[in-house]
């Protein structure tokens, strides 16, 4: 069976952008393509009760120095967006409904239009220009994106990373190996050229590990 490199993404968040300017490259230095599948990053929150970095005022704050660090070292652009955090529903629905061979042209032009030249993506007619401009036939996507089909499909692929053990943005998964975080691009890259895998009793230490203090939340 060939192996899959699997990217999950939203286009609300600026590291999964940073990471969709090199995964094809990455992916391709080890005879591999990218399968890309939009999820709901917001329902990845939900599930482990957590926030996103925008929503966190000091996080927020360092993420802007981040993004922009990150992006320098990578040599691609990076722009403030016209809104964020925001809903980015229509153009994951919208990523759904175009086939898989040619879905990362749409990917890409999305996430300039959202990361570089700060188009509001979370306007339905804005995604339709978007993919119109990149040849696709916008309005008719945006037909198909409002089935229950394509709808179905982004919560159904977004509960299955989710149970996998996801719990952001970028996730990407070969094998049964996970990683998170453009930052962990090079480790991926280092599993991708030796397929050794972390020992599974070195792990079975760590998660044998029990708390013996529970932080205080506020009541």
């Amino acid at each position: 069976m060939s192996r899959r490199l699997r990217w999950y993404f939203d286009y609300l968040s600026p590291y999964a952008y940073l990471a969709s300017t090199q995964l094809p490259a990455l992916a391709a230095r080890h005879g591999l393509e990218v399968e890309a599948n939009p999820v709901l990053f917001a329902a990845m929150l939900a599930s482990t009760g957590s926030r996103g970095p925008a929503e966190v005022p000091a996080r927020r704050a360092y993420m802007v120095h981040d993004i922009t660090r990150l992006a320098r070292a990578l040599g691609v652009p990076i722009a403030p967006p016209a809104t964020h955090p925001f809903n980015p529903l229509a153009a994951l629905r919208v990523t759904w409904a175009v086939p898989a061979k040619e879905r990362w042209r749409l990917i890409e032009a999305l996430y300039r239009a959202t990361w570089v030249d700060a188009r509001r993506v979370d306007d339905a007619q804005v995604v339709a220009a978007v993919a119109s401009e990149c040849g696709f036939d916008g309005e008719a996507l945006l037909a198909r994106a409002a089935s229950d089909e394509v709808k179905t499909r982004l919560r159904e692929v977004t509960d299955a990373v989710i149970g996998q053990g996801a719990f952001g943005v970028p996730t990407m998964t070969v094998d049964d190996q996970l990683f998170w975080g453009v930052d962990s691009l090079p480790l991926l890259e280092r599993y991708l050229a030796d397929h050794q895998a972390l020992d599974a009793a070195e792990l079975a230490r760590w998660r044998a590990i029990v708390p013996s203090a529970v932080r205080r939340t506020k009541a």
